[in-house]
Formats: structure tokens, C-alpha cells, sequence
């Protein structure tokens, strides 16, 4: 069995919002997941999706995208994205959603790897970084803690998932990267960039033994990414 990643779906919620107006990638894109998707994973795989998955504003909006995640292959596991504004209290998530786990504050397993992860924001170092925007990546460090503390207890090798990208090109160290490799995190998945001129702005590739993944849909040509 594999584990896969694919962040960013970008669902169209109760509003029915598309995203044409980023480009012809996106015309279609549902469908477009949902073929890809279909021919990659088979049912007992996981795939790991780090944020910004539905553009709905609340629970019951978000409702008809989480059931067509829920109907797709594979064990799905969700991190929350700085668009899920639908995204409440993870209880009421997980209550109300089957079929769906909801990764906040703590840590699963699958397939002999042990999954952590946060949101995580924009870090101090960022051009553009605000007092507010410092107070939210503090916040998101407290829940990177946490999820890598659950994680450590469950042994097995970490693979950490958070919506910003934890290093931008140029950028040698972050808080949340350091954390990471503290923990001795064997790779990073990520998402939040978009476009041709953006990709190459999130660092890549491997660095201080951890493999650093982009996985936007519009980077995979909506199609999951394999980790291991």
C-alpha cells in the first residue's frame, strides 16, 4: 500500500466558486481530481491532503465536498489550509464527517509512518510578515509541537504535512522547519503555491535529511503524489 499527497483541491463549497479565473489548469478541475485520483490510488492507500481543500464558508457548505472526498479511493487524511474558513471544532468534524480524518494537534499512523502536521502561516523571515501574521505562525508552532510530540510517542518515521511551505527559496532555516528536523522528520508535504511563476519561490528537494514535497494540484496536474 502507498501513501500519496495532493493539497489545494480548491472544492467549490455551498458558494459554487471555481477557479477558471486562475487559468485553463483549473477549468473542470473536480473532474479532474476525480479522474486522476481514481486511476493512482487504489482503496487501500492513503493520501494525505494538506489544506485548502473546499472554498465553503461553514460546515453544512462544505458538506457536498467532503462527500465527494469521502467517495473516492483510499483512506484520506485532511489538514486544514488558510482558505478552510468551514473548518471547526475537529470534533464536530469528525463527528459529522464519515469516511474523512481530520489532522489537528495529534498524530496517525499508516502504512509504518507516523503522520504529523499543522497548518503552519506565514514565518517571521517572510517578506511581507506582519505582527499578526508573526502571533499566527506562533500559534501554529504550539500545534506542530504538539502533532510531533504525539508522533514520537507513536515511534516509526515522521512525515509532516502543513499548508505553507516550511522553507522559501533562499530561506537556510524557519522555526517550523528546525522543529521538523528536531524530531528527525523524514519529509515535509506542502502546498498554498500556485502558478507556473510561483513554483519556483518553495524550497525543494532535500535538505538536512528531510525531502520537501510540493503537492498543489495545480503543481501535480491534480494527480496525487507518492511519497513512499
Amino acid at each position: 500500500m502507498a501513501i500519496y499527497a495532493l493539497a489545494d483541491l480548491h472544492l467549490p463549497g455551498g458558494q459554487k466558486k471555481t477557479m477558471d479565473r486562475f487559468g485553463a489548469v483549473w477549468q473542470n478541475h473536480p473532474q479532474k481530481i476525480a479522474q486522476r485520483w481514481t486511476e493512482t490510488v487504489k482503496p487501500g492507500d492513503t493520501v494525505l491532503l494538506p489544506g485548502d481543500l473546499s472554498w465553503a464558508m461553514t460546515e453544512e457548505e462544505a458538506q457536498e465536498d467532503m462527500a465527494f472526498l469521502s467517495s473516492l479511493p483510499g483512506r484520506k487524511i485532511l489538514l486544514r489550509g488558510n482558505h478552510d474558513y468551514w473548518w471547526s471544532s475537529v470534533s464536530r468534524l469528525r463527528r459529522r464527517f464519515t469516511g474523512l480524518e481530520f489532522l489537528q494537534n495529534d498524530a496517525l499512523e499508516s502504512e509504518g509512518y507516523v503522520i504529523c502536521g499543522c497548518r503552519g502561516w506565514l514565518s517571521p523571515a517572510s517578506e511581507g510578515c506582519t505582527a499578526q501574521d508573526a502571533k499566527i505562525y506562533a500559534r501554529e508552532l504550539i500545534r506542530a509541537e504538539l502533532s510531533l510530540m504525539a508522533g514520537q510517542k507513536k515511534g516509526g518515521p515522521l512525515l509532516f504535512c502543513c499548508h505553507y511551505p516550511p522553507l522559501w527559496t533562499g530561506e537556510e532555516d524557519s522555526p517550523l522547519f528546525s522543529l521538523v528536523r528536531q524530531a528527525g522528520g523524514k519529509a515535509i508535504l506542502f502546498g498554498h503555491v500556485h502558478g507556473q511563476e510561483n513554483f519556483c519561490k518553495a524550497q525543494q528537494g532535500e535538505k538536512d535529511g528531510i525531502t520537501l514535497y510540493l503537492t498543489s494540484a495545480d503543481y501535480l496536474k491534480f494527480t496525487p503524489r507518492r511519497i513512499v
